[in-house]
């Protein structure tokens, strides 16, 4: 019908549809115009059948719900890959605590559903995302710990970004740094526990003020009250993020400890966290929107054949405050 209005061949019609510039702009709008008329939509049903695609890609988060929605790094991630997606024709949807049904997970993934998988969040020991690559274009928000080399991520380099806090502690003096490490079966945990400890060694400082948390604001104020509760005299902390900074900002302030004159204090991500802290907290910025758009960017090239890099890494840097 669209093609008959136009006075075109349904060809064409199908062309200007997908967005092809190969049409003559005179034809292209005569289309336009026909399609506008008769209110015509692509049927995805359709395309999927010819295509064998579904236009449809997951976002897949080993994660509680309720750690998801309370996290703004996921929501930065999420606005990135919108973003991205929305200049392309593919969907998106969304899996959160896919490991407490791993193998549903995974047949949903793998039932021709979805023609690819966005996986952020994830740890050594996850079963839902385990086995895809080969099967289906598979994206990491970060370097999986277990990698044989063939995994397409995108990072940032958190070791460097956590060296670069703590840098900013032993360049004004401070002698006694502990940190608040994230989870140690995930790439973020480690590296930037590993980046404290190079900075700390090479400045000739004890490394052994080291408490573990899981990113949340309730497992960095209870890590702030183990250190604090060895009975050292802590001068200055670096959280492995905005919101474990955030629970220690708590405890020291109920221990009465200021910021940053007794304990300076410095965290990663840059979230909204970082300017809602008082006194705002300095931290490495974590380009977490930029990182979700380069995330579908590279899964979109992966499953249309595109040649892409296997490894992306953005750039971080350190955003100075007023906590140190």
């Amino acid at each position: 019908m669209v093609a008959a209005l136009a006075g075109v061949s349904r060809a064409t019609v199908s062309r200007v549809v997908n967005g092809s510039p190969s049409v003559d702009p005179s034809m292209a709008d005569s289309v336009e115009k026909a399609v506008r008329a008769l209110n015509y939509v692509p049927n995805r049903a359709a395309r999927t059948l010819a295509s064998r695609r579904t236009y449809t890609v997951t976002l897949l988060v080993p994660e509680s719900t309720s750690k998801v929605f309370a996290d703004p790094f996921f929501a930065s991630v999420v606005e990135g890959i919108a973003r991205y997606l929305n200049t392309t024709e593919y969907m998106l949807n969304m899996v959160t605590s896919s490991e407490s049904n791993p193998e549903k997970t995974r047949r949903y993934l793998l039932g021709g559903n979805v023609d690819g998988v966005l996986v952020v969040s994830h740890h050594t020991g996850d079963h839902s995302w385990e086995r895809l690559n080969g099967q289906l274009p598979v994206v990491f928000a970060g370097r999986p710990l277990v990698d044989a080399g063939q995994s397409y991520f995108v990072e940032v380099d958190n070791e460097e970004g956590a060296a670069a806090a703590t840098a900013r502690l032993t360049g004004a003096g401070r002698r006694s740094i502990a940190t608040i490490a994230g989870p140690q079966d995930m790439l973020a945990g480690v590296d930037r526990l590993a980046g404290w400890r190079a900075e700390v060694r090479r400045a000739g400082l004890d490394d052994a003020l080291v408490e573990t948390g899981d990113f949340t604001v309730a497992s960095g104020a209870a890590a702030m009250r183990r250190l604090l509760d060895r009975g050292r005299n802590i001068d200055a902390v670096f959280a492995a993020n905005d919101q474990m900074a955030s629970g220690a900002y708590s405890v020291l302030q109920e221990r009465g400890l200021r910021i940053p004159e007794d304990v300076a204090v410095v965290g990663f991500d840059d979230d909204y966290y970082a300017t809602s802290l008082s006194p705002a907290l300095t931290t490495i910025h974590h380009p977490i929107t930029a990182l979700g758009g380069k995330m579908a960017e590279v899964l979109v090239d992966l499953i249309e054949g595109r040649p892409t890099e296997r490894v992306n890494r953005l750039p971080t840097s350190l955003v100075v405050r007023d906590s140190a």
